[in-house]
């Protein structure tokens, strides 16, 4: 919803000030088309024969991302936390191997069920029950573990970078297509130098709306979508990072209370919440 309200300040300002200013916005529509098919063609061609099928993929996926309100919020962190809290009971009070079958079939469990926004999300199940299935092998200590985790989420945090780092590389590239159309323009421009003036104007300034169009383009939506993408890839890690603290203190010997209390730490300060909103919730869910 942000995104798209900002487009329109960033569109109204532009041309709003364009027209007021006195020019003449009919120059621009003329051009738009045929600069638009020439800048927008080849930016999507270099895009992609540059980029692999599953960034491709990754990357369609994340702009219909970039159109929904953020999944991350304080209370999908509170369900997440009791989720892991009871887990972590569950198996202080009966022993690790009580939870065997919550790890197991993760969609029949009972607890996972209990809490559907993130008992839901495959990524976040597949996460918790990995390494859970580690914990009540006891064939890791909690070292190894963790070094296991450190190396899935930077991996993770690569693959999900990759579309951000390809919509950077388009946005940089936008402008110098846009110099290319311009280019084109007045190569078209200077096989009419015979033409009346007030034609060859017309045409000069059709040619220069394709540069415009070019860094237009790059700063005022590419650029802005790659951040976007890159904010919520950090936030899905970052729920990452919240599950292997709250496991690992748990490995350390911390109770549940406190191990989730470890989690609830690493949090972003807008989304964590308070000691007593995370006790409250975890009390009423049980």
């Amino acid at each position: 919803m942000f995104l798209i309200i900002g487009w329109v300040v960033c569109l109204g300002a532009v041309f709003g000030v364009f027209i007021a200013h006195g020019g003449n916005i009919s120059v621009i529509l003329h051009a738009l088309p045929f600069e638009m098919a020439t800048i927008g063609g080849a930016a999507l061609g270099a895009f992609v024969a540059t980029n692999q099928t599953k960034v491709l993929k990754a990357t369609a996926a994340g702009l219909a991302q970039c159109f929904k309100g953020s999944k991350h919020s304080k209370s999908r962190y509170m369900e997440l936390m009791a989720l892991l809290f009871e887990i972590l009971q569950k198996a202080r009070k009966e022993g690790l191997m009580s939870i065997e079958a919550d790890v197991e079939d993760p969609s029949k469990s009972p607890l996972f069920q209990k809490y559907p926004g993130v008992g839901n999300d495959h990524h976040v199940v597949e996460f918790v029950t990995d390494y859970l299935r580690m914990m009540v092998s006891g064939n890791l200590n909690s070292h190894e573990i963790e070094a296991l985790m450190d190396s899935e989420i930077e991996t993770h945090h690569h693959e999900a970078h990759a579309p951000v780092a390809a919509l950077q590389r388009l946005a940089g590239a936008l402008p110098a297509f846009g110099i290319v159309a311009a280019v084109l323009g007045v190569v078209n421009t200077m096989g009419s130098v015979g033409q009346p003036p007030a034609v060859l104007g017309a045409m000069i300034g059709s040619a220069l709306v394709g540069t415009f169009l070019g860094i237009f383009l790059a700063y005022g939506f590419a650029e802005p979508i790659a951040g976007l993408l890159e904010q919520k890839v950090d936030e899905a890690g970052k729920e990452l990072q919240c599950i292997k603290t709250t496991l690992l203190a748990s490995m350390q010997g911390y109770a549940p209370q406190v191990a989730i209390e470890f989690g609830r730490k690493v949090l972003y300060s807008t989304e964590r919440p308070s000691f007593s909103e995370l006790e409250s919730h975890v009390k009423g869910r049980k």
